[in-house]
């Protein structure tokens, strides 16, 4: 695997902390090998490397598939990131891409209601444990067993969305055609090597690893359960973050796979 690329991103902007030729970084410990370091004075630059690499990985593979991965804590700009690549990659380029969250793989309410550590699970819904981990290792799978297909021999696949409405999962919502050459996932938990969890890594073309400073985090997560409904005040979710979201942040941290691209999300400094 070619040595991962880390670009910061600065909210809307880039850091502009650094210039070409810059030296190469030490060793990220968290990717477990070395990375070249590429920041940018605008996060259009970003993310126009990204697309990029992805465009260049994707043709090399036709008439197959690209299947994309895009990983990281709570709050750091997964599902920002991946619906930005499609639109730059559909608006830009004769490929098509799609994206899809994973977060339609929660564990419904009704089965956490059955659960004897009930009150635990709803506490810490959105831990690895709260997923469907087997229905997502076989979505996966059987993306990635298809992908060397050509698109007149690709099945259609049905997966799950998010209904925050609802606050659970909503069956068989989001159509991927065989057409579409690129799909970009998104899901916290994709490079965390943990049993089960690390299958899902052999299954991605192009891995994408999101990092974010845990103040960033905390404040973005803590508004997005409040905006959600989750929480009624802005106070209950730094509360829920502090006791779900950050440990969640911290375990993929700590337990996180190789990548190919290491995106810092960094917050603007006004």
């Amino acid at each position: 695997m070619a040595r991962p690329t880390i670009a910061k991103r600065e909210g809307g902007r880039a850091q502009n902390e650094a210039t070409r030729g810059s030296k190469r970084s030490r060793t990220c410990n968290a990717a477990r090998q070395g990375t070249d370091t590429c920041v940018y004075p605008k996060m259009d630059k970003t993310y126009y490397q990204i697309t990029a690499n992805i465009e260049r990985a994707a043709n090399a593979k036709l008439p197959g598939r690209l299947i994309v991965g895009i990983a990281g804590p709570p709050g750091c700009g997964k599902s920002t990131i991946a619906e930005q690549l499609v639109r730059n990659i559909n608006a830009s380029s004769t490929l098509k891409a799609q994206a899809v969250s994973l977060d339609g793989f929660h564990i419904r309410r009704s089965v956490l209601d059955s659960w004897p550590n009930r009150e635990e699970a709803y506490v810490r819904r959105g831990a690895p444990w709260t997923f469907d981990v087997d229905a997502i290792l076989k979505f996966v799978t059987a993306l990635s067993q298809t992908a060397v297909l050509p698109a007149e021999r690709r099945p259609q696949f049905l997966a799950p969305s998010f209904d925050h409405a609802l606050k659970d999962p909503k069956d068989a919502d989001v159509v991927i055609s065989p057409e579409t050459p690129i799909v970009i996932l998104d899901g916290n938990y994709l490079l965390l090597d943990e049993e089960k969890w690390r299958d899902l890594s052999p299954c991605l073309d192009y891995k994408i690893m999101v990092t974010v400073d845990r103040d960033v985090t905390r404040e973005r997560v803590a508004k997005r359960h409040v905006l959600a409904g989750i929480e009624p005040t802005l106070e209950k979710g730094f509360e829920r973050f502090d006791r779900n979201d950050q440990i969640n942040g911290d375990l993929i941290r700590t337990r996180m796979l190789p990548c190919d691209m290491l995106v810092e999300s960094i917050p603007i400094v006004v």
